[in-house]
């Protein structure tokens, strides 16, 4: 139906739309609090930048992209996360060239075909932030902290009543650490695979890692006393690991250490990191981000250490406590009367905007009665009355909503008065 959004969209209206500006907002500023600075990417890439990047055995890539061909014949698909295209944009335009490490961050849509939720749809939105050019694990820390800084910004912290947030972290360590560890889960779970779900038994062979992730039930118990990937880390990784749990500690940061924690992108190494919510049910992550030290030199680059994270917006919406958010409220509803006080109201109206006030009028020949109603209705914090009366006087009445106040003013000392 014409009149039908698609499944897995949604309309942000009026009302709603100023809590995402709130969020954005604070994105934004503690970005610039932290060194970031913004990038902007396309929608859409070339399909092969993802299948790459992000791996072709990922639930992402074989179920999950929104994939088409153009009219040039060239594979395309919306992006379906924000680090791959950012890395292809470090990439091409030579960022690398630049001053390092490159801090960068992104506010935007991403889109995946999966089944609907709450808090989960098919356009959905993301703030993510990437590191790029430094290995050092005190920048790992700075990453955890600047998410955590985010949420705790927003009213979100420890409390169950207050989106109960954990942060939990694992080191998954370099493609030789896993390589070593993959024979042994192998091995571990080889006589029980008929008791895992057709997913897991799928990824088997070509990413078992992933069964660790896996939310069934019959998986879990499968994997319950699976080996610890951390027992397997060489010594680099490890002492990354633990020099990252050192940076947290400095910052007052606390964490759960999860052997499970193993994320669902093929890129990451080393450090991987969720921070989980009590207040979501099944769906219970927040954010997730983690290292990437092999990303840029299989996108085609030099080899370049990197580390990133990723928040989901519209699950972040259904965390915030109602009052940290509101809708628009003009400072000046401008009442007038029909004729020339209605001309004068038009073009006071403009030049309060040149103050940076914000004000409305009626444009519909309402009455008096009604006009009032449609200023209630806009939640208007002053309503602002010219008539003949007040144009022979060169005053306007203010009525102060909140209060009822009343209270006659010169037009010379509106501005003024209001701006206070």
């Amino acid at each position: 139906m014409l009149t039908t959004a698609p499944r897995g969209t949604k309309d942000i209206l009026p009302g709603e739309v100023e809590k995402w500006q709130k969020i954005e907002k604070k994105a934004r500023e503690l970005c610039h609090l932290y060194g970031y600075q913004e990038i902007r990417t396309p929608l859409f890439e070339h399909t092969e930048l993802f299948t790459r990047s992000i791996g072709e055995t990922t639930d992402i890539v074989s179920k999950e992209m929104y994939t088409f061909t153009d009219r040039g014949g060239r594979s395309i698909t919306l992006r379906p996360e924000g680090t791959a295209s950012t890395i292809r944009a470090y990439l091409e335009q030579k960022i690398y060239n630049l001053p390092q490490p490159t801090k960068l961050y992104y506010i935007g849509p991403m889109f995946r075909y999966d089944r609907p939720q709450a808090g989960r749809y098919r356009q959905f939105h993301q703030f993510g932030i990437e590191v790029l050019g430094v290995d050092h694990p005190a920048i790992d820390a700075e990453v955890i902290s600047l998410a955590l800084h985010f949420l705790n910004s927003l009213g979100l912290n420890s409390d169950p009543k207050h989106g109960g947030l954990t942060l939990h972290i694992n080191s998954i360590g370099c493609p030789e650490c896993r390589a070593r560890y993959r024979d042994k889960l192998l091995a571990y779970i080889r006589d029980n695979i008929d008791q895992l779900c057709p997913d897991c038994r799928s990824r088997y062979e070509r990413n078992p890692l992933r069964i660790l992730d896996c939310k069934q039930k019959q998986c879990q118990t499968v994997t319950k006393d699976a080996p610890h990937l951390a027992e397997y880390l060489c010594s680099n990784c490890d002492e990354h690991f633990t020099a990252v749990k050192h940076y947290l500690d400095l910052l007052n940061i606390e964490y759960v250490e999860d052997p499970r924690l193993v994320r669902g992108l093929d890129y990451y190494t080393n450090t991987a990191f969720e921070i989980i919510s009590t207040s979501l049910g099944a769906q219970s992550s927040i954010c997730g981000g983690g290292r990437y030290n092999g990303l840029v030199e299989a996108c085609g680059g030099s080899p370049t250490p990197g580390i990133g994270f990723a928040i989901g917006l519209e699950r972040l919406l259904l965390l915030l406590p109602e009052d940290t958010t509101g809708s628009y409220r003009p400072d000046v509803f401008l009442l007038a009367f029909p004729g020339l006080s209605y001309d004068f109201a038009y073009t006071l109206q403009a030049k309060l905007r040149k103050e940076n006030i914000s004000v409305v009028m009626d444009y519909l020949q309402k009455s008096l009665r009604s006009q009032m109603r449609y200023a209630n209705k806009l939640q208007a914090k002053n309503v602002v009355i010219i008539g003949d009366e007040e144009l022979e006087t060169g005053t306007v009445t203010l009525k102060k909503m909140d209060s009822g106040e009343q209270t006659r003013i010169k037009l010379d000392d509106l501005v003024n008065y209001l701006k206070k």
